[in-house]
């Protein structure tokens, strides 16, 4: 699997995470899994449609797709797709160019073009005809940066903002008690009011965000004792690593790093680099 990204736009910094192109050569994994993190994503196919299911549920092929914030991983299979766009986006994206509060896009998976319309349909079909990544990462960046100039930056009360960033910042290593008292709520007010938000009550990003910390120390150093890992991303023991891999990914840290790990970069952002200038193919 080779991959390109490049760096954000400064003015979409606040709502887009990363940029990331990736192709394969390789038929496509029968199986991987989606896995949650702190972010929406966007997915844009550049050949095949791509296959997606929550565990347990009927699978739907889209050509395009975004993904709220969840707390298990999606099943992606039955495709053909090797090559495609994934965007990354913050929470305050969805309301300032989605339109949208994050909440309602809460463990779902719909087609893109159902929030850009005709726009989306177009933007895949020119994806997939620009003969480079500069060239892709060119029509992403317009689109976002377009929408941008026509709303206004949507606001969430700043309750709400700073609980989600304080999670985010302490990868989930707050208890929600601690959490609603340094916000000046009741813990039952900042659960319906953050979940009604999210999508996510606060607890349960709690999790996820522990969860994307240990996935990530593990693209990084793959060779590292489980039991130091579960130290690290805040873990009681190496058992209760194990036990979140299980509710969250389906499957357990050794056998998601011998099935996932080959076909995932270290680090997204150590993705091939292409800049504004350059011309890269996939």
């Amino acid at each position: 699997m080779g991959y390109a990204t490049r760096a954000v736009h400064p003015a979409l910094r606040p709502y887009v995470g990363d940029v990331v192109g990736y192709a394969s050569d390789a038929p496509p994994p029968e199986v991987h899994r989606g896995l949650p993190s702190r972010h929406l994503t966007i997915v844009v196919t550049l050949d095949e449609p791509l296959g997606v299911s929550w565990p347990g549920g009927r699978l739907q092929k889209h050509d395009a797709l975004i993904g709220g914030l969840h707390s298990t991983a999606v099943v992606i299979a039955g495709t053909a797709s090797r090559a495609g766009v994934q965007l990354s986006l913050t929470p305050a994206a969805a309301r300032t160019l989605l339109g949208v509060p994050p909440g309602e896009l809460g463990s779902v998976v719909l087609d893109l073009d159902e929030f850009l319309g005709r726009r989306g349909r177009e933007l895949t079909e020119q994806l997939r005809e620009a003969p480079t990544w500069n060239a892709r990462f060119d029509l992403l960046e317009g689109l976002l940066l377009q929408r941008l100039g026509q709303r206004r930056p949507a606001e969430v009360r700043p309750e709400l903002g700073w609980a989600w960033s304080r999670l985010c910042e302490s990868a989930g290593a707050i208890g929600v008690q601690e959490l609603a008292a340094e916000v000046g709520w009741s813990r039952r007010h900042l659960t319906d009011c953050f979940t009604t938000e999210f999508g996510l009550a606060p607890k349960v990003a709690s999790r996820v965000l522990r969860f994307e910390r240990a996935t990530a120390y593990l693209r990084r150093q793959p060779r590292t004792r489980l039991v130091d890992v579960a130290a690290v991303a805040g873990f009681a023991d190496q058992s209760h690593l194990t036990r979140e891999f299980q509710s969250i990914a389906g499957c357990s840290p050794r056998q998601w790093m011998a099935e996932e790990l080959p076909n995932l970069p270290s680090n997204p952002q150590a993705a091939a680099i292409v800049p504004t200038s350059a011309a890269g193919t996939h």
